[in-house]
């Protein structure tokens, strides 16, 4: 009976598991193929970086209301509701996009039902995370949880690999770049049937609590926040934003995530415009691009941080600095060898200062107060994905360098700024 239950637990987080890397590869494999469909439709870069940052937002406003709503209607509800939000999204994105790719409707008004369709997504696919993070919080021990949730949070990590690098193969020649939506839907689809016959029931009984995560996007990573939060009771204090403890990370965590999302959503088009590449034909070296970009974010937190063993205030002042010469690297190359390695280079360097910047807030106070830093947290990693790639496209549009050397300057002063002001 033991060895039974075992079987059963190790099932079940694998699922879990495939629930999250699915909701993140299918949000980042329409984040590498839409800047190819904005330039096939004729829309304008900035309304196609707005598409994301409204759902970003929806799902910023959303993720705590679920978070909380699980702990009264059962984990395994909130999960497929996630999943039944993230097929249905997927769905209505790909038939959207196949009206305005066949000319049955015009680009804007294509591109308009995709953020309707978005928004829903941002509203019920915010539903998931947290759901998952409590049951699998619920059904370990506290020796094995803190490695078990940081293993389940890895997944939008992991995803953030999957998607882009997976978005090109789904390019058929009778779906066009509308295939990759329709690619994920019918894998969420199959989850979402997995999950309801598998996963098993539960009531709102358990004690462990998920919290809300941040809506995963291309360049992306586990911040933590969840990990923490779901490993501590939320106490009835509040937490100060202008916290002297707090503060100066939280200052921190909004340069460097601003900078990141410039430099994440600004990748597709940087792709097309300096190779001179068509937008279908753009697709594979796009996602080779983002591809190593998330690689090396996943290197830097798998197998380099555990090895060095850096303060967080070390991690961010590196990590600024590294992003800040590869933001630098992009804005000068000119060939897809120059384009990845530059990414690639600066997403490591974001590798370690995300993480840096979450070890770092939850350092600065006490174990009472860890909820709600990881609340903060989630904020901040949510917030950037709402104005990051809105600044990042607008600058864009001026000139292709701009929003990387921007990011690149900005990333020099936080490491400056976390030298003098952040704790070891």
């Amino acid at each position: 009976m033991v060895a039974l239950n075992l079987v059963g637990e190790r099932r079940d987080f694998a699922l879990l598991f495939l629930v999250m890397l699915t909701i993140a590869a299918g949000n980042t494999a329409l984040q590498s193929v839409l800047p190819a469909i904005g330039r096939l439709l004729a829309v304008p870069d900035a309304v196609i970086a707005l598409t994301f940052s409204f759902s970003a937002l929806v799902w910023a406003l959303a993720a705590p209301g679920w978070a909380r709503r699980s702990d009264r209607q059962g984990r395994k509800r909130m999960v497929l509701t996630g999943l039944a939000g993230f097929t249905l999204s997927l769905g209505l994105c790909a038939i959207t996009l196949t009206a305005g790719i066949s000319g049955w409707v015009p680009g804007l008004f294509a591109i308009g039902g995709f953020v309707l369709a978005r928004m829903i997504y941002g509203y019920l696919g915010a539903a998931a995370p947290p759901a998952a993070q409590a049951l699998v919080a619920s059904r370990t021990s506290r020796a094995d949880r803190t490695a078990a949730l940081t293993l389940l949070a890895s997944a939008f990590g992991l995803g953030t690999i999957l998607g882009p690098a997976l978005a090109p193969f789904f390019v058929f020649p009778c779906l066009g770049l509308a295939g990759p939506a329709y690619a994920f839907a019918l894998f969420g689809g199959a989850v979402l049937i997995a999950a309801y016959r598998m996963l098993p029931d539960d009531g709102a009984e358990a004690r462990a609590r998920g919290a809300a995560a941040s809506e995963p996007s291309i360049g992306g990573e586990p911040s933590g926040a969840s990990v923490i939060a779901a490993l501590n009771e939320q106490t009835a204090e509040r937490l100060r934003w202008t916290d002297p403890r707090l503060l100066p990370w939280m200052i921190s965590g909004l340069i460097a995530g601003h900078a990141q999302a410039m430099a994440g959503q600004a990748m597709g088009f940087l792709v097309m415009d300096r190779l001179h590449l068509p937008p279908i034909a753009a697709q594979p070296v796009i996602g080779v691009v983002l591809m190593a970009g998330a690689a090396a974010a996943l290197l830097a937190q798998w197998g380099i941080i555990p090895r060095l063993r850096l303060t967080p205030r070390a991690m961010v002042v590196w990590g600024a600095m590294i992003a800040a010469a590869g933001c630098l690297m992009i804005a000068v190359a000119r060939d897809v060898h120059g384009l990845a390695v530059a990414f690639a280079l600066s997403s490591l360097g974001f590798g370690f200062l995300r993480p840096g910047f979450t070890a770092g807030a939850s350092l600065a106070v006490g174990t009472r107060e860890q909820g709600l830093v990881a609340g903060r947290v989630t904020s901040v990693n949510g917030a950037v994905f709402v104005l990051g790639p809105t600044i990042g496209i607008g600058l864009y549009q001026i000139a292709p360098q701009f929003p990387y050397l921007l990011a690149a300057v900005g990333l020099l002063a936080n490491a400056l700024y976390a030298a003098r002001r952040l704790k070891r």
